[in-house]
């Protein structure tokens, strides 16, 4: 059964999916991966759509699977579905394009992120809805971070109590992201880093520890194991630990 949207959201959603999963290992575009039987991409924006504040949500595809990830995707969710680019940034872009007039707060969402709650969906709308222009969901980083040289050796241990591990959705005004695209020269991984540039302020608010991105055939295991649980709660965003 296809989620209707809420038409009196305020949110719209871009997921660039474009990406090969080279790390991945061998086995095709990595939204296109299966965990449960279902595509990544089915998963994420499943969840993506179940968020009441969503109004539209565009995926950027594969430039050869368009079609058939709109067939995929038809039963999901409504939806738009547009051409990616050869860069994260450039899909983005195609993506954020074909928002149509409505929606003023954009949220970037990585389909590698395909069990992220609809909670954390909400929770960064909710902060840009604050006043926020910029917001990032971020979890403490738990490991010991040593700088290393080139040839391996170890430079220093960095105080991870001002680091964050960063996930998405990340959300923006429209206008932000927008003019941050605009502007953009050098490619970044990460929509905020472009907004950085600009000089505007980036908040954060808690991620979710289910909002893990696959990138690994390790990771690929993990999320079809958490899947594959009793009960994958639509948990609220993980509490700030040191």
């Amino acid at each position: 059964m296809t989620a209707q949207l809420n038409p009196r959201g305020d949110v719209a959603v871009l997921v660039p999916a474009a990406g090969a999963g080279v790390r991945l290992g061998p086995g095709g575009p990595k939204a296109l991966r299966r965990i449960g039987g279902e595509p990544l991409l089915v998963h994420a924006v499943r969840r993506i759509a179940a968020a009441r504040s969503v109004h539209t949500i565009v995926v950027a595809a594969p430039p050869g699977d368009v079609r058939a990830v709109r067939e995929l995707l038809a039963p999901v969710a409504e939806l738009i579905v547009v051409p990616g680019g050869a860069t994260r940034q450039e899909s983005v872009a195609a993506a954020l394009a074909a928002v149509p007039p409505g929606p003023e707060i954009v949220l970037v969402h990585d389909a590698a992120r395909a069990l992220t709650p609809a909670i954390l969906v909400e929770s960064v709308a909710a902060a840009i809805r604050g006043g926020e222009d910029a917001v990032i969901p971020v979890l403490p980083v738990v490991d010991t971070i040593k700088e290393v040289s080139a040839d391996g050796v170890v430079l220093g241990t960095v105080d991870r109590s001002a680091l964050r591990a960063v996930q998405t959705p990340q959300g923006f005004r429209r206008s932000v992201l927008a003019a941050a695209h605009a502007a953009a020269v050098d490619p970044l991984t990460d929509d905020a880093g472009l907004v950085e540039k600009q000089g505007v302020r980036v908040a954060c608010v808690p991620g979710s520890e289910y909002a893990l991105k696959i990138t690994r055939p390790f990771d690929l295991a993990l999320a079809e194991h958490l899947l594959n649980a009793e009960h994958l709660p639509d948990v609220a965003p993980a509490a700030e630990r040191g």
